[in-house]
């Protein structure tokens, strides 16, 4: 096999279900055969963010522009900045998203669970949206 150009697919608006505001992505690798990999890029307007969610296998963002928060529950709020990457545990509940003034954008890489994993055991398990307390309402320009 050679190197190939992966095609593009369309700009996706994130379900209501799963993200607070709007958030784009756009689903860049899926890996096939042995390869579990997975690769978007996710575009978060101002305060929007994802749900809490875990993933089977974990989670890597690296933020590519603006200025976003991410959590994992019961830990530290993090602002995220251009440049940052981070990495959420696998079964770790949390969530990620821009600040309430500000867009961010990030690479999320995480990979589907093998073949022999649990069948009852999702590549991500979406919960519920954040509470209104839960939700940073301060700005965090110039933090």
């Amino acid at each position: 096999m050679s190197t190939e150009v992966q095609p593009k697919g369309p700009t996706v608006k994130g379900p209501a279900a799963w993200f607070t505001g709007d958030v784009y992505f756009n689903a860049y690798y899926s890996g096939t055969g042995a390869s579990r990999t997975r690769l978007n890029l996710v575009r978060f307007t101002p305060g929007a963010h994802t749900a809490w969610h875990r993933h089977a296998v974990g989670q890597t963002l690296h933020v590519t522009e603006g200025l976003g928060y991410v959590q994992s529950r019961g830990g530290e709020l993090i602002t995220l900045r251009p440049g940052d990457t981070v990495y959420t545990p696998a079964g770790e509940w949390h969530w990620h998203g821009a600040t309430g003034d500000q867009f961010m954008c990030h690479l999320a890489l995480w990979e589907r669970p093998d073949a022999d994993a649990d069948a009852d055991d999702p590549e991500t398990e979406w919960g519920d949206l954040l509470t209104s307390d839960e939700y940073p309402a301060a700005p965090t320009v110039g933090s």
